[in-house]
C-alpha cells in the first residue's frame, strides 16, 4: 500500500479522534461565538482543493458577519475580528471544523493550505509547476505554515507547496505535524497576536 492511501486512513482516524477528544471544547467555542456576536457559528468559504476542484472549507466564525466585503485577508490587529475571534485565531482553534473537511475527503491533516478560487489567482493562471500543489489534498497545516505562514509572499508559499508534493513522505508529514504544534504554541508568525481597539461603528 503506498503512502497516499495510508495517509488517507491516518487522516480519517486522527480526525475522528480529534473531534471526540475536543468535543467539550468545540461546544464551548460554539457557545461563546453565539454569545459574542450575531451570525452563524461556522463560517464557510469556497476554496480550491485536489486537482483544482472546488469545495467549501469550514472554520469557526471569528469576524463580524459581512467582514469579507472589506477585504479578503485579515491584517495585524484587524478590527473586524470579534473578541472570541481573537482568542481562537491566536490559538488556531478557528481551524478545528476542518476535521469535518478531512473526514469528507476535501482535505488532509498535512498538505498545502487551500487557496481561494480567485486569490492569489484563478486555477487556470497557475503555471504547470505551481499546479503540482493541487496534486494532493490541501491540508490543515503544511510546509509553508511552519516556514512563515502568511508572512510569506505567495510565490514563496507555492514554492514550499510544490516542494512538499515532490518530497511527500510519512517522515516529512510527521516532522511538519510536530513543528506545527511548536508554531501554534509559540504563536510564531501569527498576524492575530496584535490587538487593537474596535472603532465605534463596529461596536454598534
Amino acid at each position: 500500500m503506498n503512502y497516499i492511501k495510508v495517509k488517507r486512513v491516518l487522516d480519517v482516524v486522527l480526525s475522528f479522534l480529534g473531534l471526540i477528544i475536543l468535543m467539550p471544547l468545540l461546544l464551548l467555542i460554539c457557545l461563546f461565538i453565539k454569545l459574542d456576536s450575531k451570525g452563524p457559528v461556522v463560517f464557510k468559504q469556497t476554496r480550491l482543493g485536489l486537482n483544482g476542484n472546488v469545495f467549501q472549507i469550514y472554520k469557526f466564525r471569528s469576524m463580524y458577519v459581512g467582514a469579507e466585503k472589506e477585504g479578503v485577508y485579515e491584517q495585524k490587529g484587524d478590527a473586524r475580528v470579534t473578541r472570541i475571534g481573537r482568542i481562537i485565531r491566536k490559538t488556531s482553534m478557528d481551524e478545528f471544523p476542518q476535521f469535518f473537511n478531512i473526514i469528507k475527503g476535501d482535505m488532509s491533516i498535512i498538505g498545502p493550505r487551500p487557496a481561494l478560487t480567485y486569490h492569489p489567482w484563478p486555477f487556470d493562471e497557475y503555471t504547470d509547476l505551481q499546479k503540482k500543489r493541487f496534486h494532493v489534498r490541501p491540508g490543515l497545516t503544511g510546509l509553508a505554515q511552519i516556514n512563515g505562514r502568511k508572512g510569506l509572499e505567495w510565490d514563496q508559499r507555492i514554492q514550499y507547496d510544490v516542494e512538499y508534493v515532490e518530497t511527500l513522505t510519512f517522515h516529512g508529514d510527521f516532522n511538519i505535524f510536530l513543528k506545527t504544534i511548536l508554531v501554534v504554541l509559540t504563536m510564531r508568525n501569527n498576524v492575530n497576536t496584535e490587538i487593537t481597539v474596535r472603532n465605534k461603528k463596529e461596536k454598534n
